[in-house]
């Protein structure tokens, strides 16, 4: 067998283990002659029989819209009321604001409680090495736009709430306070994420080493001490279906998503979201050109918000978004990553040695006793393959939380004691 077919081999066994795992995504319109529509419904009128209190995840985005049409029609037939939760970035598209309002109306029938966050919240900002992290919302910042009224600016109205604690910290503080407001465990917030978008959330619906409600129920996640539950009943569509959807149905969507689709975004790479991730920032240069006054704000507001626009969709050794980067022909990939550390700001590159170190003592003790090597075939790609050119692409993507390495983020308030004890640590590992 040669080369060639030995590696298609590889591939076809990596996604027959994959499909594997997701078996349950497979239960789609053709196998059970139901459609993505009708299943679910039934998905939202069974949370609607088992649970008393339900919440819906709101972004104004396409998938979360679908589901709140389909949660608040449910609703409305069963004579309940239901929690919509958004979480407002400051930095968002007018239009995106507009729906948010026109949605709130709509269903204001259904709606007892709306949340509208928009309280100092950190998140990653992939477009400076100054300033790494952004907090939308911070106090004494002049803001992209003000709080619409009746939003939640006030920082004693959750009980669990941090300064500029992180998203991440943030949802999961929610929804246990959701449920002991409600005073029982029936408590559930339904996300509108599909599968088909990334193998990471394909996977992380399909997984079976995660609590469900039940086994019958591969679409639903437990917290870990069991007091809310978490599920997706959009998990099986595809984009096509939403959009199916809104015109079959003549719902209401973003009006964004016109305006995206004559700028020539493909249909795959529409997104509302927070803008200025290692991800989002591919999507910058739509502020620009939609709506050019918000984006004199952000370029105002967030530090490298415009290199961002100009450069946050290139490949090479520039934010290092595709899989292939370049280094210096002197440089090994090593000493590339010592360079790159040694040109930013001390803060931040005290952080990523922080986290190189735990990263390089890991597989020290594991599988690479003389140290990783500079390169591996696809170490490049999702799956973290360990090497210095793997290093070198964090460093370069701006990937300050260091996920290409299987990072997740430090909790703020805890940030500090973390830096205090990494640097004890590192002069007993005498690791970079």
């Amino acid at each position: 067998m040669n080369t060639n077919n030995i590696e298609i081999r590889k591939v076809i066994i990596y996604f027959i283990k994959i499909f594997k795992n997701a078996r349950c995504l497979f239960v789609n319109k053709s196998f059970k002659g139901i459609t993505v529509l009708s299943a679910a419904r039934k998905r939202i009128s069974w949370t609607f029989d088992t649970f008393r209190h339900i919440c819906v995840s709101f972004s104004g985005g396409k998938d979360s819209t679908v589901l709140l049409h389909l949660v608040a029609e449910s609703a409305r037939r069963q004579k309940r009321k239901i929690s919509v939760l958004f979480i407002d970035w400051e930095a968002q598209f007018s239009l995106t604001i507009e729906h948010i309002e026109k949605m709130k109306h709509l269903y204001a029938d259904v709606i007892d409680n709306f949340y509208w966050v928009a309280l100092p919240m950190t998140t990653v900002s992939g477009v400076s090495q100054h300033e790494p992290e952004w907090v939308a919302w911070a106090p004494g910042a002049q803001w992209v736009r003000k709080p619409p009224h009746g939003a939640i600016t006030d920082e004693s109205f959750f009980s669990f709430y941090k300064h500029a604690m992180t998203f991440e910290e943030f949802i999961p503080a929610f929804s246990r306070w959701l449920t002991k407001k409600n005073g029982d465990y029936s408590q559930i917030i339904l996300v509108g994420i599909r599968a088909d978008e990334s193998l990471h959330r394909m996977m992380a619906i399909s997984s079976h080493s995660k609590l469900r409600y039940a086994d019958d129920k591969p679409w639903t996640t437990a917290s870990v001490e069991g007091t809310y539950y978490t599920a997706y009943p959009l998990y099986d569509w595809k984009a096509s279906d939403i959009w199916t959807y809104c015109a079959k149905e003549n719902k209401a969507y973003n009006s964004l998503y016109d305006l995206m689709y004559q700028a020539g975004v493909p249909l795959g790479s529409m997104r509302v979201c927070e803008p200025f991730g290692p991800e989002q920032r591919r999507g910058l240069w739509l502020y620009h050109v939609l709506e050019p006054d918000t984006w004199e704000r952000m370029c105002y507001r967030v530090a490298g918000a415009n290199s961002g626009a100009c450069y946050g969709s290139q490949s090479g050794e520039f934010f290092a978004l595709h899989k292939s980067i370049t280094k210096p022909e002197h440089h090994t990939w090593e000493s590339y990553a010592y360079f790159l550390l040694e040109s930013m700001p001390e803060h931040t590159a005290e952080h990523y040695r922080n986290k190189l170190a735990i990263y390089l003592k890991w597989y020290l003790e594991h599988d690479w006793p003389h140290g990783i090597p500079d390169e591996q075939e696809k170490d490049l790609g999702c799956k973290d393959i360990p090497s210095w050119r793997r290093i070198c692409k964090t460093l370069i993507r701006n990937d300050f939380w260091c996920q290409l390495l299987s990072f997740s983020p430090n909790a703020p308030r805890h940030y500090k004691r973390y830096l205090e004890r990494m640097k004890q640590k590192r002069q007993q590992w005498g690791i970079i």
